[in-house]
């Protein structure tokens, strides 16, 4: 984690929302005895989240993830609104699933509840300093989950369909592409169906630009007037 240091005589200003009163309490306690932060307000909701960050365009917003109307709700909308205020999510919740989640709804920081003053602390000053923050027992778990390969809809296909879809691509017809594997041609019309279904697509046609696009199969070739 970040050393990052707060310029000397300028206070982060942080607002807090979590909707437990007693927790919130220790946490704002924490942060005013301290001289390099001004808490400007508390929430228990979404809802009062975004209303008070608009209301005092904090430097960092302390949002509880499982607060009445969503943490995530309210760090998509001041995120989107206030582009100057960072986003800390405070949570119990270990998922990898909710860690995703807030990066993607614009949070920089995500710690867990158990963490100590002093180091929370230190993460609302790497986070307004302009770096990310996630709780190091997580952090391998995020980069597994932003290092696996893109999926498409083609993974969704069986070794069949993927053969069918690249002769379809290919310009030929059920009836030929029945001949070319051996199947019916009424086999092959049940796996167009069944291909048409899982790529969420209207027609052949459409699939066969799918399968163009995602390099499973080369564009037919361009006829060349004389």
């Amino acid at each position: 984690m970040s050393s990052a240091t707060t310029v000397p005589g300028e206070r982060i200003r942080v607002l807090v929302a979590d909707d437990h009163p007693m927790f919130r309490a220790g946490v704002v306690s924490s942060l005013a005895a301290h001289s390099d932060f001004e808490v400007v307000g508390e929430g228990a909701s979404a809802e009062e989240a975004v209303r008070l960050a608009e209301l005092h365009r904090p430097d960092v917003c302390l949002l509880d993830i499982a607060m009445p109307g969503g943490g995530l709700v309210a760090a998509r909308e001041i995120s989107a609104s206030l582009p100057a205020t960072r986003v800390v999510m405070l949570t119990v919740s270990e998922d990898e699933d909710d860690l995703l989640a807030a990066m993607k709804a614009g949070a920089s920081g995500y710690v867990l509840k158990g963490a100590a003053a002093s180091e929370l602390m230190n993460v609302l000053k790497t986070v307004n300093a302009g770096e990310v923050y996630v709780a190091p027992g997580l952090a391998w778990g995020l980069l597994r989950e932003m290092s696996k390969p893109r999926s498409t809809p083609l993974d969704e296909l069986s070794t069949r369909e993927r053969e069918v879809l690249e002769l379809v691509a290919a310009g030929l017809s059920n009836q030929e592409i029945g001949d070319r594997l051996g199947l019916a041609e009424k086999t092959i019309k049940h796996y167009m169906t069944s291909i048409l279904g899982k790529l969420r697509v209207r027609s052949r046609v459409e699939a066969a630009l799918l399968a163009y696009r995602e390099g499973i199969a080369p564009p037919l070739p361009v006829e060349q007037e004389d």
